[in-house]
C-alpha cells in the first residue's frame, strides 16, 4: 500500500478549515466581513459565547493572521486581517448549506442582507449585482472570465461618478474581481474598482451603515442618484 507523505509542500487548509470550522470563531469571522472594526465584547455578543470563550477564541484568530486586533482605552477591538479574508469567507458563503429560517427576526435580517450589504469593502446583495450589471449594460465593464475589465464607456461612465481609474488603479490589489454573491448567486463588482463605488455611495450618503449587521440601507438621495444615474428602481 503506498502511503502518503504527510510533509506536503502545499499549503494547511486543513489548519485554517479547523479555525473557521468552530461555530464561536465562524461568527465572529462573519462578523467582521464588512470590513469594520468590532470590540471583544461586541464580537462575543456577536458569537454567542462567553467573555473568556471569545478572548481564547480571538487569540487564535489572531495567532493564525486571520485578523488584526489593536488596543484603544480598556477595549481590544479586531478586524480582518486583509481583503483576501473577506474574499474566501464569501466564497464560503457561497457554498455553505442555507440556515434554516425559524424565526422573523430571523427572516428580516436575511432579506435586509440581500437587499444590500457589504462584503469586506464592497457592494453585494441585490443592490451589488444591480449596480454591477448595470455597469455591464453601459458598456462600462465586461466580464472576462474570473475578473471584469474595463469597456469602451469606461471613461464616461466612471468620470460621471468622480470614481479616478488611474488612482484606482494604483492601489496595491487586484482591480476588479468577480465576486459570487451569496444570495443572488450570481457575480458581483469586487477589487479595489468595487471598493471606491462603496466608498462613493458611502461618501455622498446614497447608502447607510446599519449598527448591528453589514446590511446597506438606500438613503432617499441614493434612490435618486440610482435612478439618475445608472437607471436603476430601488
Amino acid at each position: 500500500m503506498v502511503r502518503r507523505s504527510t510533509k506536503s509542500p502545499e499549503p494547511n487548509v486543513a489548519e485554517v478549515g479547523a479555525l473557521i470550522g468552530d461555530p464561536g470563531r465562524a461568527a465572529m469571522l462573519m462578523a467582521l466581513i464588512d470590513g469594520r472594526e468590532l470590540s471583544a465584547s461586541e464580537l462575543a455578543l456577536r458569537a454567542g459565547v462567553t467573555p473568556q470563550a471569545a478572548s481564547a477564541h480571538l487569540k487564535k484568530l489572531t495567532g493564525a493572521g486571520m485578523i488584526l486586533g489593536r488596543t484603544a482605552g480598556r477595549h481590544r477591538f479586531f478586524r480582518l486581517a486583509s481583503s483576501e479574508i473577506g474574499h474566501a469567507l464569501e466564497s464560503l458563503a457561497a457554498i455553505a448549506s442555507p440556515v434554516r429560517i425559524v424565526a422573523l427576526d430571523q427572516s428580516t435580517k436575511f432579506e435586509r442582507m440581500r437587499a444590500a450589504r457589504s462584503c469586506y469593502d464592497h457592494l453585494a446583495g441585490r443592490l451589488g449585482v444591480a449596480v454591477t450589471d448595470a455597469l455591464v449594460s453601459r458598456e462600462a465593464i465586461a466580464r472576462r472570465g474570473s475578473a471584469f475589465v474595463l469597456a469602451r464607456s469606461a471613461p464616461r461612465v466612471f468620470g460621471d461618478l468622480a470614481i479616478d481609474l488611474d488612482e484606482v488603479h494604483s492601489r496595491r490589489r487586484e482591480f476588479a474581481r468577480a465576486c459570487t454573491d451569496w444570495t443572488e448567486r450570481r457575480a458581483h463588482l469586487a477589487g479595489s474598482l468595487g471598493a471606491s463605488l462603496l466608498e462613493l455611495f458611502l461618501r455622498n450618503r446614497w447608502i447607510a451603515r446599519t449598527p448591528n449587521d453589514r446590511s446597506l440601507r438606500v438613503t432617499p438621495e441614493g434612490t435618486r442618484e440610482l435612478r439618475r444615474r445608472l437607471d436603476l428602481t430601488w
